[in-house]
């Protein structure tokens, strides 16, 4: 397994396919807080196939105890496969939407400064305007960063999404 190294210790990005029923999300969060883990973000959409769902969960922590969580993970009934992607063998992707107050020609310069990173204002209200910006978890980190210091008012974030690249599934 190869995970990022952030400033907090190791980050993973672990996607599993898992049966569309009640109560599979309860036991595989219930794997991870049983080994210590947090749940950073976590994804839950349909697949191809109605009967399953596709979940993709960031956590931080050491890479061993990842391991062990997976292959608990694996051996749960509903979950069909489970496993860990790194940048190299797959796409990662993020969806954020930032609502930033207006201050008097704070729109102009935002505006110039998010088409650095391919974001664009969707909503243009009275007193603010919400920013909406796809891409990678750091770069929307880095876009955050920024606009914090226009006054963000809200700000929501999907979590990291994830598919693997070439033929293999996901």
């Amino acid at each position: 397994m190869t995970a990022i190294k952030s400033k907090d210790g190791f980050t993973h990005t672990i996607s599993m396919l898992v049966a569309n029923k009640p109560g599979v999300l309860v036991r595989i969060a219930m794997a991870f807080s049983r080994r210590g883990f947090n749940i950073d973000s976590l994804v839950v959409s349909p697949s191809a196939n109605e009967k399953f769902s596709r979940m993709t969960i960031t956590a931080q922590g050491d890479p061993e105890t990842l391991e062990q969580i997976i292959r608990q993970a694996n051996k749960l009934v509903d979950v069909i496969h489970a496993w860990e992607h790194n940048d190299q063998e797959a796409i990662h992707s993020e969806l954020a939407l930032f609502k930033v107050r207006k201050k008097g020609n704070s729109k102009s310069v935002i505006n110039g400064l998010i088409k650095a990173f391919q974001a664009r204002i969707i909503d243009d209200s009275e007193d603010s305007f919400i920013i909406e910006q796809v891409g990678e978890t750091k770069e929307l980190d880095k876009l955050e960063d920024i606009l914090k210091k226009y006054g963000v008012v809200e700000m929501v974030r999907t979590g990291k999404v994830v598919m693997v690249k070439g033929h293999q599934p996901t």
